[in-house]
């Protein structure tokens, strides 16, 4: 018990984007929960008032007052089952994303995945005459268009990576992908209609973002990671040291900096075009500690 509780320490503690948004998903849990402790002891409608500011509503009218629910409904769970099978699935496809699109990457293909989950969850609402009589007061909660997005994302890139499931069966990760892609579609006409429909947003966005970047190493999610970079070097208090240098010596740094990552990027490349072919273990020890090394940069 004790090596679980310091593997579980030791996680949080590395402070990866990894780490951090787990961190963040299980922290507005326990604050939900919370809440509904105090609201079910207190019999005040607490949790009930104040969920309606970050769940996303299906109706246009009351999104155009709370726009900012398409960014927070990601991280409200009510349930323990709904947020702890997330869990479960980003710890995994966030560990092999991290190692093969970068972990700078992790957040933003979240974010606009759980995004894209939203705004086809409401178009569907709002265009389909099926949802007529509860686009009025359905709303939406879960990261699981981010998870997917992720997840998909990954599949993309390394789809041969193998993968045990129950610790039997060894299948590969484009399969598992393409396996709850396809749970999504046969339980969409029956139950949680809005919540599979988010899905299959997520799982558009991760597919179209991973096949432009290993298609033209492309990322599609560049401008949200500068945003957050913005908004990160807003909130730090560390003062920016400024060093001057001679203009010779910036300019030769510089060309050195680029040549060492175009032969970076290059052997990148190639690794992942092996991995791509051969899997993950045709890797030899060199290339697997270089693809750390990157992911870590």
């Amino acid at each position: 018990m004790a090596g679980i509780r310091d593997e579980i320490t030791g996680f949080f503690r590395d402070g990866d984007p990894l780490s951090r948004l787990i961190g963040s998903l299980l922290g507005v849990y326990v604050v939900i929960l919370l809440l509904q402790i105090i609201s079910t002891f207190t019999q005040t409608p607490i949790a009930q008032a104040v969920l309606p500011y970050f769940t996303l509503p299906s109706a246009l009218g009351k999104l155009l007052f709370k726009p900012w629910t398409l960014l927070t409904y990601m991280f409200v769970h009510e349930g323990f089952m709904h947020i702890l099978f997330n869990l479960l699935y980003l710890y995994f496809a966030g560990q092999l994303f991290q190692i093969y699109l970068g972990s700078d990457k992790l957040w933003s293909t979240f974010l606009l995945g759980g995004l894209a989950g939203g705004l086809l969850y409401v178009l569907a609402y709002n265009l389909f005459p099926f949802f007529e009589s509860s686009v009025a007061l359905a709303t939406n909660r879960g990261a699981s268009a981010g998870v997917m997005a992720v997840l998909v994302a990954v599949a993309v890139v390394v789809p041969n990576f193998p993968v045990r499931l129950f610790f039997v069966l060894e299948v590969k990760l484009w399969q598992v992908a393409a396996l709850l892609v396809l749970l999504d579609l046969v339980y969409m006409p029956n139950e949680n209609h809005g919540g599979h429909i988010a899905h299959l947003g997520g799982v558009l966005f991760g597919y179209f973002m991973a096949k432009k970047w290993k298609d033209e190493r492309v990322y599609m999610g560049a401008f949200a990671d500068r945003w957050m970079e913005q908004v990160a070097d807003a909130f730090s208090a560390k003062p920016k040291l400024k060093v001057a240098h001679r203009k010779s010596s910036a300019r030769a740094s510089t060309s050195r900096n680029t040549a060492h990552s175009v032969n970076n990027q290059e052997k990148l490349n190639a690794i992942l075009d092996k991995i791509s072919k051969g899997g993950y273990e045709s890797l030899t020890k060199e290339e697997k500690d270089f693809l750390f090394r990157m992911s870590d940069s």
